[in-house]
């Protein structure tokens, strides 16, 4: 088992930055990928971005040069530098991780952008 506990979430104006933070507890050993997904009201779950212990990412095309992912393995750590938000990347964000062919989610973290 695996659990997910994010953190960074909160209100922001348009153009501001936020950065979310997610450390996963338990049996944390294979975790690849990690990774960030995000719900608007209405709307179905979506890919943020993704990394693999070994650093690859992969962004959907909405975030590309605006949101940064990291990973520190050694901390069962992976954050998402959020830049230049806009309006429409006002979701809950949810962390994610994949092991063993089972994915594994946080609790979510609202992020609100105001115009």
């Amino acid at each position: 088992q695996v659990q997910l506990v994010e953190s960074g979430g909160g209100l922001v104006q348009a153009g501001g930055s936020l950065r979310l933070s997610c450390v996963a507890f338990g049996s944390i050993w294979r975790i690849d990928p990690m990774g960030w997904y995000r719900q608007a009201p209405g709307k179905q779950r979506e890919l943020v971005a993704t990394i693999t212990s070994g650093g690859t990412t992969r962004y959907t095309e909405s975030v590309k040069g605006r949101f940064t992912i990291s990973r520190v393995n050694d901390k069962n750590t992976v954050y998402l530098q959020m830049n230049s938000l806009k309006p429409e990347d006002t979701a809950i964000y949810y962390c994610n991780a994949f092991q063993l062919g089972r994915d594994y989610w946080g609790q979510g973290t609202q992020v609100t952008v105001s115009s």
